[in-house]
């Protein structure tokens, strides 16, 4: 229905309102004309605070003629016999009137009210919006149609003069939003209306320097509310672009303190068996007569130490592929206790003056792995088990469902970690304080563990006590 045939049917319905209080008080019930005029005017407004202004007026009048027609004497004639009754048909007509203007004004208030508490309601939930994500990129392609759906606005465009860029809601309302009205708009610093188009234009400020403008189409926001979106914009921009700057600088500091300690760890790392292998060679190399044994010895130091250094390049290198997330996993369905066996033939030197207690449950369902990665955990975990405990001692390895999830663990019966360095053991190139000087290592073991684990999925942990021993378990996910 249109707004002029409502409006008309409005009228209809209030003139048959003002014949309905006719008919009630004229042919059934009798009152005296007071009543009569208070019953009119109650009902003019009811009519205005529902309807508004004009329908109320109009319903004024015609109250007015049937008030006089049908109460006033002489009764059915638009005449009036005592002069004292026009008085009382003018204040009649007077404060229904002046009822109505005050009804309507509260009308308008109240529902401008509920549109300022709707439009807050919007705000809030675009800010929230806007926290969604912390990169300018993402954020700025996100926004328009944020606004759209926060707003209920047919269309969103913004322009960044930092970028020369203007992103859209949608393709289809660049036409009616241009380009160069988003510039001008910018570039003056003023809002401006396009009625012939139906498209209000807002700039967007920090402070009070324009770093872009907004358009909409289908606006009906209050310029108070376009402000309010192009400051949230703003700050969102800014505060993403002090992420990111933030987020770089802390990436930079990173990657210069694990460049430092990669050095100072493989340096310190490569200088014992290059020392060896040099010091061999060097012998072998020597006139002094040596035997046979001796010869084989010496030839033996070079070909451990050399393996060592190879293992040592080999773990750096890992580090950094799983860094830059370049390693490529074969996951395939495997029983745990395949892993196991192939880590005990990799690890054999690193456990041969310990006893390998393996506890795994032969109805134990394959589990989705990398077998030669997980292999490399286990290897990990046994060499690390086999390094810290005293000789003699065993190392158990088990393996059991929980949740849903294969757990398997290699606990040991070395000194312990302390409460406070537990959390850091997984980080890269950490070594507890007790052993950093008593025992070798380059502290990339467990950090290469835990990436691996994580990329299959599950997590990796600790639990340990100190003078008892420790317990590293991991879980991986079941074949589906």
């Amino acid at each position: 229905m249109s707004k002029a045939l409502r409006q008309i049917v409005r009228f209809l319905l209030a003139a048959a309102i003002v014949f309905a209080i006719v008919g009630v008080y004229f042919r059934v019930i009798h009152v005296n004309p007071t009543t009569v005029g208070f019953t009119f005017l109650l009902a003019i407004l009811l009519v205005s605070a529902s309807w508004g202004l004009q329908c109320a007026i109009f319903m004024a009048v015609v109250a007015t003629l049937a008030y006089n027609y049908f109460f006033l004497p002489p009764v059915g004639r638009f005449t009036i016999a005592d002069p004292q009754n026009w008085v009382a048909l003018l204040a009649f007509l007077i404060t229904a009137v002046i009822g109505s203007d005050l009804s309507e004004r509260a009308r308008r208030e109240a529902m401008h009210s509920d549109q300022r508490r709707r439009e807050v309601e919007r705000l809030y939930a675009f800010s929230q919006q806007l926290l969604v994500t912390e990169n300018v990129f993402g954020l700025l392609n996100r926004v328009p149609r944020f606004i759209v759906d926060s707003f209920g606005v047919t269309g969103a465009a913004v322009f960044i003069e930092s970028k020369r860029k203007t992103y859209f809601s949608d393709i289809g309302i660049q036409g009616a939003v241009p380009v160069e009205k988003l510039q001008a708009v910018t570039g003056r610093g003023e809002p401006m209306l396009d009625q012939q188009r139906g498209v209000c234009f807002m700039p967007i400020r920090t402070g009070v320097r324009p770093i872009g403008s907004l358009g909409l189409t289908g606006c009906a926001l209050s310029r108070e509310t376009q402000e309010a979106i192009g400051s949230l914009i703003a700050i969102a921009i800014e505060r993403a672009a002090t992420m990111e700057r933030l987020t770089k600088a802390e990436a930079t500091r990173e990657s210069d303190r694990l460049r430092s300690l990669l050095l100072d760890s493989v340096t310190h790392e490569f200088r014992t068996p290059l020392t060896a292998i040099k010091a061999s060679a060097e012998t072998l190399l020597s006139e002094v007569e040596l035997d046979k044994p001796q010869v084989k010895d010496l030839a033996t130091v070079i070909n451990e130490e050399s393996d060592r250094l190879n293992r040592l390049v080999g773990e750096a290198a890992e580090v950094a592929q799983l860094d830059a997330h370049q390693v490529e996993l074969n996951f395939e369905p495997h029983p745990i206790r395949e892993a196991i066996d192939l880590a005990l033939q990799e690890a054999k030197h690193s456990v041969e003056q310990h006893t390998v207690e393996v506890s795994v449950p032969p109805e134990l369902p394959p589990a989705r792995m990398d077998l030669k990665r997980i292999a490399e955990v286990l290897g990990q975990l046994l060499e690390n088990a086999g390094k810290y405990s005293p000789a003699n001692t065993p190392i158990h390895i088990t393996a059991e469902l929980q949740d849903s999830q294969l757990v398997v663990s290699v606990a040991d019966h070395g000194p312990g970690i302390d409460d406070a360095e537990q959390s850091m053991i997984f980080e890269k190139f950490y070594r507890g304080r007790n052993e950093r000087v008593s025992i070798q290592g380059t502290g990339m073991g467990l950090s290469i563990a835990k990436a691996i684990v994580e990329l299959h999925g599950g997590t990796i942990s600790v639990t340990s006590q100190l003078g008892h021993g420790s317990v590293f378990s991991f879980t991986l996910p079941l074949q589906s």
